[in-house]
């Protein structure tokens, strides 16, 4: 008789996690950059949309940041959270990114991270640059980084995993207050 185990869901998540990573390393390996245009403020549409990732790519720097921020997508979500096995907040994912994939040390906080980064048009907007909504009815109180397609990945609230969103979001659209970087001076 064959011993066979059942996979728990953190290896599972193991699992797809690894899978998709590797996915998408054979994807950028083979693709160039593509700009992404968006309006300043995106159009509403449905809730979900496609969050896939079938249409990402990346170069330099932007690479290294995407494979990491793939590499946490379904994580857990805690306040004031900085590591990945505690959990994530919003501001803390994009530390941790930053931080670990190209050595740019950000504060954890989407304010502060605001009032550092350098605001540009969303026509110029690349993978790794930051996205930044009113959510709590002060400015900057939340924020994402951009991985292209009119996508980012965000940690969003307490009870829920790091996910992919689109920036035409019936939820973020009316709330988006534009993209900033801190990769190109």
């Amino acid at each position: 008789m064959e011993n066979t185990q059942p996979i728990d869901d953190s290896g599972r998540r193991r699992l797809l996690q690894g899978a998709a990573l590797a996915g998408l390393t054979a994807l950028l390996a083979a693709c160039g950059t593509t700009a992404v245009k968006t309006s300043q403020r995106p159009r509403p549409s449905r809730p979900s949309g496609d969050t896939s990732l079938s249409n990402i790519s990346a170069d330099g720097n932007g690479r290294e940041i995407l494979l990491y921020t793939i590499g946490l997508l379904d994580g857990g979500y805690q306040f004031g959270g900085s590591n990945p096995e505690a959990g994530l907040d919003c501001s803390g994912m994009v530390s941790y990114i930053y931080q670990n994939a190209v050595g740019i040390r950000l504060p954890h906080n989407a304010a502060r991270i605001a009032a550092l980064a350098r605001p540009i048009p969303d026509t110029q907007m690349q993978v790794g640059d930051l996205v930044f909504f009113n959510t709590m009815n002060r400015p900057f109180s939340h924020m994402g980084l951009f991985i292209g397609d009119g996508k980012f990945v965000h940690a969003p609230r307490t009870n829920s995993t790091i996910r992919v969103a689109r920036l035409d979001n019936v939820y973020f659209a009316p709330r988006y207050e534009g993209a900033r970087t801190v990769l190109r001076a």
